[in-house]
């Protein structure tokens, strides 16, 4: 079931990303790419390397928590009450349908086509910095995963969100979001502060994707209301996702040098050359 699934899947995504990248980036960018492929994947090679070993630790992580953290369930419901459940007065099959596609395949999307876009942009900073944003989501999270143990309204309220609920509607998706995460993995919601992440970079480069830009927005906020209409999540953790999120984004603005790796190299020969003529004047 699980092969079938990602089949499925990998069919949309692999159907919709030309498309979008027709759309959005366009043919010029897309060729000046293809020739400029190599310096621009050696410019960031770094940056994906940390962000591939981000998510082997995470994935080994979620496999093997240990229990070391604080039960926190009951103090998120007392927090927010059954905030949640405002979802079942306004649930219909409609809705399950597009908020159960926008938190499988929007989602999938949402992360995949940024890092695309970014990278067919001549200066290569701003997929520098998406690529670190997620790695620090994906870093922050595993850890708040450890460090906060608690259980979403599907498991405990199971009565009240059956209407909605993603496993009970599409029984076959538990397959693929148990790959990638367990019950207790709620606290931040990541589905909420990836989504989050994109729609500030899309803000970011609205000048270069306008047309992106309002897509990326509408789907990202769809995603995340989708956590909680899905009884995926609680309001906590998607308000605490959404900080997730600003903190990431951030961060990588802080670590990510606005110019690179080339364009420090050309600096640096550049200083070397003036040395040298300075020596020669003397």
């Amino acid at each position: 079931m699980l092969a079938e699934v990602l089949t499925q899947v990998a069919i949309v995504i692999g159907f919709v990303l030309p498309i979008a990248a027709g759309v959005f980036i366009g043919r010029e960018r897309l060729s000046r790419t293809v020739s400029e492929f190599r310096s621009r994947l050696r410019t960031s090679a770094p940056t994906l390397l940390v962000l591939g070993t981000v998510l082997m630790l995470n994935r080994y992580m979620r496999q093997n928590e240990p229990n070391v953290g604080f039960y926190m369930t009951e103090t998120i419901r007392s927090i927010e009450g059954e905030f949640v459940l405002i979802f079942q007065d306004i649930a219909t099959p409609l809705l399950t349908d597009y908020f159960t596609a926008s938190y499988i395949y929007g989602y999938t999307f949402l992360l995949l086509f940024p890092p695309v876009a970014y990278f067919a942009l001549s200066d290569t900073t701003m997929f520098r910095r998406l690529l670190t944003a997620y790695s620090l989501n994906y870093a922050l999270g595993v850890v708040l995963y450890v460090l906060v143990i608690a259980y979403g309204p599907r498991n405990i309220l199971p009565e009240f969100v059956a209407e909605t609920m993603l496993y009970d509607n599409n029984p076959e998706y538990q397959y693929l979001t148990g790959e990638v995460n367990r019950n207790t993995n709620v606290f931040p919601s990541l589905h909420t502060s990836l989504s989050a992440t994109v729609g500030i970079f899309a803000y970011y480069t609205r000048e270069e994707y306008p047309k992106w830009f309002p897509v990326a927005v509408l789907i990202a906020i769809s995603v995340i209301i989708s956590t909680m209409y899905l009884a995926i999540h609680w309001g906590t953790d998607v308000f605490f996702g959404l900080i997730l999120a600003s903190v990431c984004v951030t961060l990588s603005n802080m670590l990510v040098g606005r110019w690179s790796l080339d364009d420090l190299l050309d600096r640096l020969d550049d200083d070397s050359l003036d040395a040298v003529r300075d020596r020669l004047g003397r």
